[in-house]
């Protein structure tokens, strides 16, 4: 047997069947590949649209949205092929503007046009938040899914982790921060896969979040920095002071007294500014021993 090599770019797969016989009679069947895989890419200058082992050549298109002119949308298209004769299309898209105000669909298109496979990405505007209050990381589908799962990844520095994956078809979610983060699966049946932080960290939970609801030849990928701070100092306090008005760690609440403490060989000396008032210093002498019996 033989194919025509040089003939399969211009779409003749046709089997060459040398010396027959009798034994090679029967029902012979052509397949061409599907699109299996749409896989998009994007940096703050750049999208790119990439899909491997596909044949006949298929079509790439651009869309935004919010939509976009289409003679705005000047994408560049390599096509590749391999010994096999399967091609490799990958397209690139120059970002329009602010990257953080589109979202970027690219499809590949079957040269039948009986197959389209659509990929989508959106790389949101970074989030910064201070510690200890709950956070929402957004995360809606472009259109309605049927059939689908949503991914949550976590990146700090090290390789990316799963934190979260639920599944429509079977209703299981695997919650690897259990307690941490949790999604609404009634929103979540609406398209709204938005992961919630109950109590983040700052240094457990800073880092890049990407959200990927997987369909029928479809993917959707948000991509989000969190950036979560430490609690000020002056916040912490007035959760910590009692009803006295002293603070749990010995200060006291609207005094303009200022102390510091030097530790030596000898033990402590402190040095403080005279207080408002008698009592007050009566008071702050009792509380501020500096560590001295």
């Amino acid at each position: 047997t033989g194919l025509f090599n040089s003939q399969i770019p211009h779409g003749n797969a046709s089997l060459l069947l040398r010396r027959v016989k009798v034994q090679d009679k029967g029902r012979y069947k052509c397949y061409t590949t599907l699109i299996q895989s749409v896989i998009m890419e994007m940096t703050d200058e750049m999208v790119t649209c990439s899909s491997h082992n596909i044949y006949p050549i298929p079509q790439v298109t651009w869309a935004t949205d919010p939509p976009s002119a289409q003679e705005s949308l000047e994408s560049s298209t390599t096509k590749t092929t391999d010994h096999k004769g399967l091609f490799t299309v990958e397209s690139m898209l120059r970002i329009l503007g602010n990257v953080a105000n589109y979202t970027y669909f690219c499809s590949v298109i079957s040269a039948d046009k009986t197959q389209i496979w659509t990929a989508s990405r959106k790389n949101q505007e970074d989030i910064t938040q201070e510690e200890g209050y709950a956070l929402s990381i957004p995360c809606i589908a472009p259109h309605s899914l049927q059939n689908f799962s949503l991914t949550w990844t976590f990146d700090s520095s090290s390789e990316p982790i799963v934190i979260l994956r639920y599944d429509n078809r079977t209703r299981h979610t695997f919650n690897l921060w259990e307690g941490q983060a949790e999604v609404d699966q009634d929103l979540l049946l609406l398209g709204d896969g938005s992961l919630l932080l109950l109590k983040p960290d700052s240094e457990e939970h800073s880092g890049t979040y990407t959200c990927t609801f997987s369909g029928l030849q479809s993917r959707h990928i948000v991509q989000t920095r969190v950036n979560i701070t430490v609690a000020s100092i002056s916040e912490t306090d007035s959760h910590r002071y009692n009803g006295t008005g002293l603070a749990e760690g010995g200060h006291h609440k609207g005094l303009n007294t200022t102390s510091s403490c030097i530790i030596g060989h000898h033990g402590a000396e402190c040095n403080r500014q005279p207080p408002q008032s008698d009592a007050q210093d009566e008071l702050l002498r009792k509380e501020n021993t500096c560590g001295r019996e």
